[in-house]
């Protein structure tokens, strides 16, 4: 099974593929889909969608987690990241894939055993549990290959995603 995981952004946007064999998980691909802030909200919106389309495309996923937002001190962060992970939800709907959403306490449980990890933490289980020679980077990247392996980790024997 072939996981899409998101770490949403307007600026950069986080993404991580890995595909799940019985317990065994293995990245597929990772990196960030940037946009750059001269241009214009909609056009960046569309530029993300469009880099979201061809990763779908290209690598079929089956599901695709996403990190929910939590509450920024910024709003207008808070809100760019809010459509940004409205293109995902979209991207995802037209392909017909689910999508699961978690916190990054869930998502640093998944990965670490502790909610509260530092990011460091984070990106070091990352690497030892998909086998990866070096640590993901960037850390929208690696935050993204987290979601990805929460929810690969979420599946039930046999393929299927818990609703």
């Amino acid at each position: 099974m072939i996981v899409l995981g998101i770490d949403p952004g307007t600026a950069r946007l986080g993404y991580g593929l890995v595909d799940r064999q019985g317990s065994s998980l293995t990245v597929l691909d990772y990196g960030c889909l940037e946009t750059v802030n001269d241009r214009s909200p909609e056009l960046r919106l569309l530029l993300i969608h469009e880099g979201l389309t061809d990763l779908i495309e290209s690598h079929h996923p089956e599901a695709v987690g996403v990190e929910r937002l939590f509450f920024n001190k910024n709003a207008q962060t808070a809100m760019a990241v809010g459509q940004a992970r409205g293109v995902v939800l979209l991207a995802a709907a037209q392909h017909g894939l689910p999508v699961f959403e978690y916190g990054p306490h869930e998502v640093k449980m998944a990965v670490t055993g502790y909610g509260r990890a530092p990011k460091e933490q984070v990106q070091r289980m990352v690497q030892i549990v998909l086998s990866m020679a070096e640590l993901p980077r960037p850390d929208d990247a690696a935050d993204a290959l987290a979601v990805a392996v929460c929810t690969a980790q979420a599946a039930v024997p046999g393929g299927t995603v818990p609703a």
